[in-house]
């Protein structure tokens, strides 16, 4: 059932995310080194299946299978000439499956760093980044998709970039961005949540806050700052499952259902209006998740 981000935060409760595609995909078989993008082209069926048990456990905002969809990031994998396609599949694919669910539920279009360092730090030029990340929203808005998501950045010049081509996309869709902060607190770049705030709210977009990192207790804490240096703002939450470990070669993350259930009231009371989960998630920590904000109000 098709809604809108802005509709889902007006009823005053809490909104589910969703969690892991990666994860999901892994256990699919998806191999190591392999552009997940190019299951949404060769097998479409699995990645459709994802969302719908994302759906199914109750999340209300599903992300497209396009987190490295940009042609930068696509053409580590000679895919570059394929971003347009592969995006506007990922696009499809969760609009189909959102438009099956019963409840009424958000697509958003994910869309990850690009990949390189953006001049001076390194080679990729802002104009660069600006294009191909214009090229991929164009992409993902004509597939169907309800929001931008920009999400797991760790520079703030990117996240700018990212958020100059989803405007000159002309899809006037509303923009969400997240960024990861697993470095003592900061991003890998070394900003603080509170610099995030300031300046992703003065971008504009309809909400922000953090994803990925070190697990619950780093990503409680993120949002914690980050409330209260703008307590007005709408907050995003997706953390990681845990922490990872290398079992028979493949991550394996150590946060339960149960464990995530109580991050997500956590996270709630913290100042989270959106909450999900990320790398090593499943749809069972989601409906865990999902249960345990059944009705809670912010």
């Amino acid at each position: 059932m098709k809604t809108t981000l802005q509709a889902l935060l007006s009823t005053g409760q809490a909104v589910v995310a969703d969690g892991g595609m990666g994860t999901m995909l892994f256990s699919a078989g998806m191999q190591r080194g392999q552009a997940p993008e190019t299951w949404n082209a060769e097998k479409p069926d699995v990645v459709r299946d994802i969302h719908r048990a994302y759906v199914e456990a109750g999340a209300q905002i599903i992300l497209t299978n396009t987190f490295g969809g940009n042609r930068v990031r696509l053409g580590t994998h000679n895919l570059a000439k394929h971003a347009v396609e592969l995006n506007k599949l990922g696009a499809a694919l969760a609009r189909e499956a959102a438009d099956a669910a019963a409840q009424p539920v958000v697509v958003g279009g994910s869309m990850g760093p690009s990949g390189e360092l953006l001049e001076p730090l390194g080679t990729l030029s802002p104009d660069e980044a600006v294009s191909a990340f214009e090229e991929q929203a164009r992409a993902l808005a004509d597939g169907g998709v309800d929001v931008f998501w920009i999400e797991t950045m760790s520079d703030l010049e990117e996240v700018r970039a990212a958020v100059t081509g989803c405007r000159n996309s002309g899809a006037n869709l509303p923009i969400v961005t997240t960024m990861t902060f697993d470095t003592k607190g900061r991003t890998m770049m070394g900003v603080r949540p509170e610099q995030a705030v300031e300046a992703l709210n003065e971008l504009g977009v309809i909400a922000l806050g953090t994803n990925c990192g070190n697990g619950p207790d780093e990503v409680e804490a993120v949002v914690e700052k980050m409330h209260l240096a703008n307590p007005n703002i709408v907050l995003i939450a997706k953390s990681n499952a845990g922490l990872p470990h290398i079992v028979d070669g493949q991550a394996v993350y150590d946060a339960t259902p149960a464990d995530m259930a109580d991050y997500a009231q956590r996270a709630l009371q913290l100042g989270a209006r959106v909450i999900g989960a990320c790398c090593g998630s499943t749809p069972e920590h989601i409906q865990a998740i999902a249960t345990a904000l059944q009705e809670k109000t912010v």
